[in-house]
């Protein structure tokens, strides 16, 4: 597996013939700063993902560059981090070095996303809320029905535009399982959407913006359309990870993607779509 900003930037440099190396963290034993599967891409001047930072990373990146430049360097390192590195973690790993020359992507998986997400609204606080997500690994539908409302510039490809008229049908699109954040420009949109996630009733998560007043209005309207009580009760509205204040968009983004995190991995296998896997193991 390969993360996200490393799968985009390898990517990139298979594009332009740029050299490149992925390092990846191949095993680990006791406590490492990341996990089996972790990457990094080297180039000359640049790196995208990460191993876990400090030392190790350091020495990665440098034996990586050396690579490109055609020094012999063991390409499969044992490295216990206290005794070699001085790092308290304790634990040892074995890091693997490969050109991305030898690593053609005939289909590299991306990682297991964290989370699975049906997002309405491309606002303030919705472009905040991606800008977050786009370096984590996740599964994200992104919908509007504004074209406009959207950036300009291209996001990470786990990310996916949608601009529809009536967004509230692609709530049946979804998979069993999805999460869902509501936060467009319109009250009444808001509430069709929200209304279409209550109605399926199989969603891990539902968020709502708004204030515990804007909640108790709504709750009232679905109860006169026939909503089950115990499907209302898992409506979450306001967002956002209780101790973290602010409206800022900024702020609300950091709350509210934390409070996601916070569910652990959602299931809904079946949306992850595959990005490309490869002959190399990453």
């Amino acid at each position: 597996m390969i993360a996200p900003d490393a799968l985009t930037a390898a990517l990139r440099s298979l594009d332009t013939a740029r050299p490149a190396v992925l390092v990846t963290v191949a095993e680990v034993r006791g406590s490492t700063p990341r996990e089996p599967g972790a990457t990094m891409l080297v180039t000359a001047d640049a790196i995208a993902g990460t191993i876990g930072g400090g030392q190790l990373e350091l020495r990665a990146i440098e034996d990586a560059r050396r690579l490109m430049r055609g020094e012999a360097i063991e390409r499969e390192q044992h490295i216990a981090l206290g005794p070699t590195l001085g790092q308290c973690c304790g634990g040892a790993l074995t890091l693997r070095f490969t050109p991305l020359a030898e690593c053609r992507p005939v289909a590299w998986d991306a990682p297991r996303p964290r989370l699975t997400l049906q997002l309405y609204g491309a606002g303030h606080v919705g472009r905040a809320i991606v800008a977050l997500l786009e370096g984590i690994a996740c599964q994200v539908q992104w919908i509007d029905e504004r074209e406009d409302a959207f950036p300009a510039t291209p996001g990470a490809p786990h990310i996916e535009r949608v601009n529809v008229d009536a967004v509230e049908g692609e709530v049946r699109l979804a998979p069993p399982g999805a999460c869902y954040l509501v936060l467009t420009h319109s009250h009444d949109l808001d509430l069709r959407i929200t209304q279409a996630v209550l109605e399926r009733g199989d969603f891990a998560w539902l968020g709502l913006i708004g204030s515990r007043t804007k909640r108790q209005r709504f709750r009232h309207r679905f109860e006169a359309r026939g909503i089950a009580p115990e499907v209302l009760a898992r409506l979450t509205c306001p967002i956002g990870m209780p101790g973290i204040t602010g409206k800022e968009p900024e702020v609300i983004a950091v709350a509210v993607v934390a409070q996601l995190l916070a569910l652990g991995y959602a299931p809904a296998d079946n949306w992850r779509r595959p990005v490309m896997s490869s002959t190399c193991t990453v």
